[in-house]
């Protein structure tokens, strides 16, 4: 479903101050008292904050984000009531979201809620159409908010809800968020006994859920409304199995990705290392964070640019990570002079992310003559993985070669190159990249050798890719990398250093020219691509998982993977839509869901 082209919340304010929907013209909350609405129809009509008692995890749904007077009146509550350590979930669907200043405005009339509100404003999301996660630590708390149609929404979440506060505007304006489809979705990712609660009685909406499996009970309105509804899903609730023991194989940025992923989730973690951290491709003194860019794959192109504003927020928040944000793509062929273009337009992308750049501006961007128009990604960056690697892996990563790894009765058993069991674990995580190979030959990947150069001492343009890349890193240059397939080799060798000084040259003559040869220092390592150059990031087998084939993306794409792995271990809400999900199973090769296509700025080293 195409999103629809205006998403404008064409906001009206009352005299009194309430917010009201101009394109539905009705309000938002109650004029009366908002907040006491909210409690009386939504947390208590779902039985909180009593079915938090002895939940370890509470997930939370909602129609209508609004303003979000309801999630931060239930984070009060969760704050105040949850168990020691427990975490909430919650997700919510908002096809006209406001901007920050106008939801500061609508709550303002409620200090009590001020720290929610608070922790809400610093997070608040773009207005691009997708699937936002938003970080609330000092709750506990993730929110994966969904911006667009609401049937859209609810078909990319693969979450199960404990709770549902169906809050769109009334069914008379806003028809499409009371469809007897939308019920049947919302029954769908419903755990059974979950609970429900709105203000409509409208016959439509309780026959809907009726008929979507839910029992139905109308109960004393609030305020001026006569009655609300309260509903259950049919069924018991089944208890929660999550596995107690984790260990992750791999300590680069898919291992650090998926120990900071589950560290947020409140579970600890093992992460084995056959030599150790960043000892492979991670190991770089600073790597891109740039996504695919497709124009023929609408699920690709939001999912990459997802990850991209993803991995922006988790590493701005570790102190040195990032080295500079935008980075210039420069074409590698002619008709990606067009394809830039197109890119540009694309609505995931927020406003002035993307920006084509005429050969003036390119020239005048880099402080070098360049020929070619190009495409600036400014929310892109240059990260120091060591600081990232240091930040997110658990202190005293276990350093032991694994050689083998068979599943027995009680789990997965992990061996030495001698034989010997090193670890006995009931969910096993593979991120070892290229090395992951060993362990799995049937997965399909591939190795890819790349050599990187550093010439010390040597000032650098800002960041600019064209297949091959230069980055500054402090006072020092960056350059490479070579890519070549099937080979293993981490030896440097002189040939690709010339190599990478031709490709160099080649862009940039002035700046080749002004390296020597005793300021380099160079490195290789080995990456992992799959067939159709799409990662690898779900279950495998029972309590086995796979983190990997990232390619040349891995900056870009481990963080928000490492979130949907974690998901599917904890049986958690994934921030991944699952539209994307599926393209990035590794099980897809059996399901006919991959689509083969490489876009010509794809590199794979």
């Amino acid at each position: 479903m195409t999103p629809p082209s205006d998403t404008s919340a064409d906001l009206i304010w009352d005299d009194d101050g309430t917010p009201r929907s101009g394109r539905f013209g009705d309000i938002y909350f109650s004029p009366e008292d908002g907040l006491a609405e909210t409690r009386a129809v939504f947390l208590e009509g779902c039985g909180l904050p009593g079915a938090f008692a002895g939940r370890d995890h509470f997930c939370v749904a909602e129609l209508g984000f609004g303003t979000g007077l309801n999630i931060a009146a239930l984070l009060m509550l969760w704050r105040d009531h949850a168990d020691p350590g427990a975490r909430l979930s919650l997700f919510s669907i908002e096809g006209f979201p406001l901007s920050r200043d106008e939801a500061a405005r609508a709550l303002s009339g409620w200090p009590e809620l001020e720290p929610a509100i608070r922790a809400m404003w610093a997070v608040w999301p773009s207005a691009t159409p997708g699937l936002h996660r938003l970080d609330l630590p000092t709750f506990n708390a993730t929110l994966d908010l969904a911006v667009g149609p609401v049937e859209q929404g609810l078909s990319n979440w693969t979450g199960a809800a404990d709770a549902w506060f169906l809050d769109g505007f009334s069914p008379a304006s806003n028809p499409d968020m009371w469809s007897p489809a939308v019920m049947t979705q919302v029954a769908a990712l419903s755990r059974p006994g979950a609970r429900l609660a709105t203000f409509t009685v409208a016959g439509a909406v309780r026959r809907g859920l009726t008929e979507a499996g839910f029992a139905v009970d109308k109960r004393p309105g609030h305020g001026r409304k006569r009655e609300r509804l309260e509903a259950v899903r049919h069924g018991t609730p089944a208890p929660d199995c999550a596995p107690a023991d984790i260990v992750i194989l791999g300590a680069g940025i898919a291992g650090a990705s998926l120990a900071r992923a589950f560290a947020a989730q409140g579970r600890a973690v093992e992460v084995i290392e056959a030599e150790e951290p960043g000892a492979g491709a991670s190991g770089f003194e600073a790597a891109l964070v740039t996504p695919r860019l497709d124009v023929g794959d609408a699920d690709l192109a939001s999912g990459y640019a997802q990850a991209l504003e993803r991995a922006g927020q988790l590493y701005d928040a570790v102190e040195g990570a990032v080295l500079a944000r935008g980075v210039l793509q420069l074409p590698g062929r002619e008709r990606d002079i067009d394809r830039h273009a197109k890119i540009a337009e694309q609505p995931i992308w927020q406003g002035g992310h993307m920006t084509v750049l005429s050969a003036r501006e390119v020239s005048d961007h880099l402080g070098q003559a360049v020929e070619t128009p190009g495409l600036l990604m400014a929310d892109a960056r240059v990260v120091r993985p060591r600081a990232i690697l240091s930040s997110w892996l658990p202190a005293g990563v276990t350093c032991a070669p694994v050689a083998r790894v068979e599943r027995d009765p009680q789990g997965w058993v992990l061996y030495d190159p001698h034989g010997a069991v090193l670890r006995r674990t009931a969910c096993l995580i593979l991120a070892g990249g290229a090395g992951t190979a060993a362990l799995m030959p049937n997965l399909s990947l591939q190795p890819v050798r790349g050599q990187v150069e550093v010439a010390r001492g040597i000032a650098a343009p800002p960041p600019v890719a064209w297949g091959g890349y230069a980055i500054p890193i402090g006072d020092d240059l960056l350059f490479g990398s070579t890519h070549d397939r099937d080979d293993t080799g981490t030896e440097v060798r002189a040939a690709d250093t010339a190599r990478n000084r031709t490709a160099l040259a080649d862009r940039f003559p002035g700046l080749a020219n002004g390296l020597e040869e005793g300021t380099i220092t160079s490195r290789a390592a080995t990456r992992a691509t799959t067939p159709d150059r799409l990662p690898y990031a779900g279950r495998l087998d029972e309590g086995l998982y796979v983190l990997g084939g990232l390619g040349s993306r891995g900056f870009c794409l481990a963080p928000l993977l490492a979130e949907h792995i974690a998901a599917l271990c904890l049986d958690r809400p994934s921030p991944v839509p699952d539209a994307v999900a599926r393209r990035f199973d590794p099980r897809r090769r059996d399901s006919g869901l991959a689509k083969p296509s490489l876009p010509s700025d794809v590199s794979d080293a």
